[in-house]
């Protein structure tokens, strides 16, 4: 799920247990003090408001972009609500990714060998 404050992508481990979050923060965004501050926010946004939108048994993973910095906290917590619950109820029901092989290789005859 895309958003101009940040990008979550969502997994179901199809195990009921408590919904995990992971938070990520790019070099890209600013400094240590600018990445930590943000994922501080998020932190918080989410153990105070968003944690009750969060599906049991799916791991959570926001990666976040500079906007959020700045961002008033009662919006932050409306988006970031918001786009959590699509995320679980998107996925209510969805069959699991199929597991496909590596790609299928014939085997070739050792060089020289053929049509000779």
């Amino acid at each position: 799920m895309n958003g101009p404050f940040f990008f979550i992508e969502t997994r179901d481990r199809r195990d009921g247990g408590e919904p995990r979050l992971g938070l990520t923060v790019t070099k890209k965004v600013g400094n240590a003090v600018l990445r930590n501050r943000i994922r501080r926010r998020l932190r918080e946004a989410v153990r105070t408001v968003c944690a009750r939108e969060m599906a049991a048994g799916y791991d959570y993973v926001i990666v976040a972009r500079r906007e959020v910095a700045d961002l008033p906290f009662e919006r932050l917590t409306d988006e970031l609500s918001r786009r959590l619950a699509k995320g679980g109820a998107s996925r209510e029901g969805a069959r699991p990714p199929e597991r496909r092989a590596g790609p299928q290789t014939e085997h070739a005859e050792p060089a020289g060998s053929a049509g000779n």
